[in-house]
């Protein structure tokens, strides 16, 4: 459930086994570049030619996410995710849409803590429209007093459908503050009213002039293009579009570990108790990383035959389900374990159960096959998931957004492969690891969630 809701990173993930491009076996990378190219108003453009279908997948991300957000603005990287809808110069409010319907496409967006995105699948005849559209909004959006309130109340109403009146959010919410020491990690995306009605549109302008330039982006196009081609067009469509001088973040530090915490969420809305037991996690491709991505499948994430599972609603009975949000981030990240539990069935008991599993993974007492097992899931989620996801190997759209994303993150598209590599090495010592200097017994944020009656 919550990672349906939650999640704010792509599946960091791959598989050996391909359906485009490139054959099994034949040792070219994952996803060929046929072109990676950087504007001297430094934008940086990574192109992969895909001819299988007339399709193209348009993805530009910019390094701006909560994190990047001060104290009293809180949700203005999420507000201007909505704000870039609005119209430009020459493009009307509805006009974007009208053009993705009228010739097929899709366009869709999402802010993190580490980013926005924002990304369009088009027929591949109609990719020069997209970077008229694109580059428009990026020269001369409409930021008015008129869009600005508009939008400022669309987010207050999805703040309160999407958070404040869904059961477990709230509680949700308060593990993501209490788990980390840091405001910038700490206060949720979305932000708080206070901090949206106290604003004005003079605000969001010094937002985006500060935050969206073509400096702070980088976009990967794949699909059915001709690269020489498509890289004039973005010459011609982005060249003239001036950079912009972004203040300086300060460096978010948490220590991991971290400290012990515990709170207690009445909720109005939760039919049943439920549990939050949450960690602080290294960044992504830090040490313990990718062993903490096949701890998830092997405690959580691979359903019904998951250790949680088959102790807590198999064995003991104890829990109605067992679920988890992995946070994959650049900085320190979190994992949590999120349970929703049975009458009688105590959070002291659930704890004790849920500790005892992770005390296995800490005594390396888990088999080679099991570890496979985990690997082979992680592979093979990524062409589980919708062939229209941003997450989906099977898309222009999700190849598109590995290539945008580890450019961004890491200055180097081709990673996705090393990563792979790195999964697919983690030994069982790794993991035995990982978790005794993750799971710390001290070092757990415990949100319990009571139901206080729906209204």
């Amino acid at each position: 459930m919550f990672k349906s809701i939650c999640k704010a990173a792509i599946v960091l993930a791959g598989v050996f086994s391909l359906t485009f491009n490139q054959p099994a076996g034949a040792g070219g990378p994952l996803i060929p570049i046929s072109k990676d190219f950087t504007l001297p108003n430094g934008l940086r453009v990574i192109l992969s030619e895909d001819h299988s279908r007339p399709v193209a997948a348009i993805v530009t991300i910019y390094d701006v996410g909560s994190r990047h957000e001060v104290k009293g603005k809180s949700g203005f990287a999420h507000l201007f995710e909505h704000m870039m809808f609005e119209g430009s110069q020459n493009i009307s409010k509805s006009e974007l849409s009208h053009y993705l319907d009228t010739m097929g496409g899709d366009v869709n967006a999402q802010t993190s803590v580490d980013y926005t995105i924002y990304y369009e699948s088009v027929p591949s005849n109609m990719i020069e429209r997209i970077f008229w559209v694109e580059s428009d909004r990026l020269r001369s959006l409409k930021v008015t007093d008129e869009n600005f309130k508009n939008q400022l109340e669309t987010v207050k109403e999805e703040k309160r459908s999407s958070y404040d009146n869904r059961p477990y959010m709230p509680a949700y919410l308060k593990m993501q503050q209490m788990v980390f020491d840091n405001w910038a990690n700490a206060h949720p995306i979305i932000g708080s009213f206070a901090d949206l009605e106290s604003s004005s549109a003079h605000d969001a302008q010094k937002f985006f002039k500060e935050h969206y330039g073509p400096n702070k982006a980088c976009m990967a196009i794949v699909g059915d293009i001709d690269a020489p081609v498509v890289e004039e067009l973005i010459k011609k469509y982005y060249g003239s579009i001036a950079r912009v001088n972004t203040p300086s973040i300060p460096a978010v530090n948490e220590v991991i570990p971290g400290k012990s915490k515990f709170a207690v969420v009445k909720d109005e809305y939760a039919e049943v108790p439920g549990l939050f037991m949450a960690w602080k996690t290294p960044g992504m491709r830090q040490t313990d990383y990718y062993a903490m991505g096949l701890i998830e499948k092997l405690l959580v994430d691979s359903g019904k035959s998951s250790m949680l599972y088959q102790r807590l609603v198999k064995k003991e009975q104890t829990c109605l389900d067992v679920d988890n949000y992995t946070e994959e981030r650049r900085g320190t990240g979190n994992f949590c374990i999120f349970v929703t539990t049975k009458p009688g069935a105590t959070s002291k008991q659930i704890q004790g159960s849920i500790l005892a599993e992770i005390a296995k993974l800490k005594a390396g007492k888990i088999s080679a096959t099991d570890l496979q097992k985990a690997k082979n899931q992680l592979e093979s989620d990524l062409f589980a998931s919708p062939s229209d996801s941003p997450a989906s190997m099977q898309s222009a759209l999700g190849r598109a957004s590995f290539l945008a994303m580890y450019a961004l993150f890491f200055g180097d598209p081709k990673l996705v492969d090393a990563d792979i590599a790195k999964y697919m090495a983690v030994s069982v010592s790794d993991i035995q690891k990982a978790a005794r200097r993750v799971f710390s017994a001290n070092a757990a944020t415990i949100v319990e969630v009571k139901p206080s009656g729906k209204i």
